[in-house]
């Protein structure tokens, strides 16, 4: 149940690209998996950290960041790259309509021979406008999301999962076909080290060369430090998913304080519980090593 079937799957990500330097990863990886992955559009989704004055700036940056990616990649965003939402749910029912929420209403109702792979890799604002703008959308994608904690840990803060409480909350109880990927203590194991970058991908790639620049733009001091490359996770899901073993179980409550409650008679997801670091990685370096 939920597992990704055999065959190309039909997906959208959905990225606050600008945050953070894995999401640059994820959106490379998949585009770069055409024989897995038909990448049918990428949502820009709000983000607010030191790297934005706002949801809204995270949004922008984050559609810039998507197109500076995609030049890399010689891939045209006209008809493919879509702004968000410009903040979060104000409310559980208030959705926040914009151009990526009414498009993936429209691809997510036109998907009824198989599944929209729905893969939102930050805060969940837009897949959560886009259920409430069309409950119905549900009975035709699979949410594969990267956020928040697993269910057992005391806390489910985490930088994705509490930049929008109602949206978060949504996900889990609306019965969704949901695959939830913790970060914390699951992705977090997907490191990689800039010596390892260089070897792997310097002067492989116009895309390989940007990303091993970005990384070594957030640490000055190079030696004994890892960077966390955690969105390429999802992507590596689809592809296979026995690099990110899985299982079924309840939907947790998420709690107004940020705390995980339970009850047996919720729902079932599929939840991540480690991945395969080495596999991942090597697939990610292949790909952007050769795609020039």
């Amino acid at each position: 149940r939920l597992q990704p079937p055999a065959g190309k799957l039909r997906m959208v990500l959905d990225t606050d690209t600008y945050n953070e330097v894995d999401d640059q990863f994820a959106v490379a990886h998949a585009l770069l998996s055409p024989d897995r992955l038909d990448v049918r559009a990428l949502y820009a989704a709000p983000f607010h950290n030191r790297r934005s004055d706002g949801p809204a700036d995270g949004m922008e940056k984050s559609y810039q960041e998507i197109l500076r990616i995609l030049d890399r990649l010689n891939v045209s965003p006209d008809g493919f790259v879509f702004r968000g939402s410009t903040g979060y749910l104000e409310g559980p029912d208030q959705p926040r309509e914009s151009d990526a929420v009414r498009d993936l209403v429209e691809k997510a109702i036109a998907a009824t021979d198989a599944p929209l792979y729905v893969v939102p890799i930050g805060a969940i604002t837009n897949i959560a406008s886009a259920i409430l703008l069309e409950p119905e959308i549900i009975r035709n994608i699979v949410v594969v999301w990267l956020g928040g904690t697993p269910a057992y840990w005391p806390s489910a803060r985490e930088f994705n999962l509490q930049q929008d409480l109602h949206a978060s909350r949504l996900i889990f109880d609306c019965g969704v076909p949901f695959v939830h990927i913790p970060c914390r203590p699951v992705t977090s194991h997907l490191h990689t080290t800039v010596p390892e970058l260089e070897a792997c991908l310097q002067g492989k790639s116009k895309v390989g060369d940007y990303l091993v620049e970005t990384v070594k733009g957030y640490h000055e001091d190079h030696y004994a430090w890892s960077k966390v490359i955690w969105d390429i996770s999802t992507i590596a899901y689809l592809l296979n998913p026995g690099w990110v073993p899985t299982q079924l179980e309840h939907s947790p409550i998420l709690t107004d304080q940020f705390t995980w409650s339970h009850h047996l008679g919720r729902h079932f997801i599929r939840v991540a519980t480690s991945v395969n670091r080495d596999a991942i990685f090597r697939d990610v370096f292949d790909k952007l090593a050769a795609c020039d």
